[in-house]
This record gives structure tokens, C-alpha cells and sequence, in this order.
């Protein structure tokens, strides 16, 4: 066993959770990769077929999210438990889904500092104001009246 000294009894001991081969480990023990049961890895058709059935499981909950976008539902959150599934066995959408993770992180602690909080109301108030305005100039003008005829159809 090497490690990394010539006394005998003496170890390495990595700084920072980096192994002393200089690669870091991976937060909570979960590399990139394929999540998949060792007995289907050990077979590699075991392996394709398991990979295509996540695959088009994946692909259904995204499609479903993606209807759901413009219809009533939770389509982002069913969008992102696709991508959930597809990260159990393809490193590209763990990828996603940790760049994805990151950006939300990112976003929710802008959105805490007071300065943008405060812009985003003050923004939030003008665009009611605004609206407020229009809502009474269309009553001034038309009343609540709708501007066509509907009666005359």
C-alpha cells in the first residue's frame, strides 16, 4: 500500500476532503455516473435496456412537465423530477442538475440581499400604479361597459 511516505506507519492525510491522489471526493459520496444496481452493470445488455428504460421514463415525466407548463400543474417541478430520473444514470443531466441547483442557490440569495428586495418592490408598486392608472382611464372612458357589442352578435 502507498502512502505517500517512506516511514513505515506513517499515512497521508488529505486536507479539504481532496484525496491524496489530488482528485476531490464527491459531496455526500455520490460521484458522477450511473446509479444503477451492480448486477445490471455487470451486464452490459442488462445495462442498455436498463439505461433505455430510465431514458423513456425520464423522457415521459419531462414531456409530461413540459404540458403542463401551459396547462394547470407543477410543470417545472415535474420538468426537474425528470431530470431526476435521468440523473440516475447519464452524467450529462447531473450536470444539469447540479448547474441548475447552483443557479437557484445563486438566485435565492440575490434575492435576500435588502438592496434587490428593495428595488423589487419599488418596482412591484410603480407596475401597480401603472396599471391602476390604465384600469382608470379604460373606466373613465368606456365605463364598465365592454368596448364591443356583445349583445349584437
Amino acid at each position: 500500500m502507498n502512502t505517500g511516505s517512506n516511514e513505515p506507519g506513517e499515512a497521508v492525510v488529505a486536507v479539504d476532503g481532496a484525496k491524496s491522489d489530488g482528485a476531490a471526493e464527491e459531496p455526500h459520496g455520490l460521484g458522477l455516473g450511473s446509479r444503477a444496481p451492480e448486477f445490471v452493470k455487470a451486464r452490459r445488455m442488462l445495462h442498455l435496456s436498463w439505461q433505455v428504460g430510465v431514458f423513456v421514463i425520464g423522457l415521459a415525466v419531462v414531456a409530461a412537465g413540459i404540458v403542463m407548463l401551459p396547462l394547470p400543474g407543477p410543470g417545472w417541478v415535474v420538468i426537474f423530477g425528470g431530470m431526476a430520473i435521468w440523473a440516475t444514470e447519464f452524467v450529462w443531466a447531473q450536470l444539469v442538475l447540479r448547474w441548475t441547483k447552483r443557479k437557484v442557490t445563486e438566485a435565492a440569495q440575490r434575492a435576500l440581499d435588502p438592496k434587490v428586495r428593495r428595488r423589487n418592490i419599488i418596482l412591484t408598486v410603480v407596475g401597480l400604479v401603472i396599471i391602476g392608472v390604465l384600469v382608470g382611464v379604460y373606466l373613465w372612458k368606456f365605463g364598465l361597459e365592454m368596448p364591443w357589442k356583445i349583445k349584437d352578435q
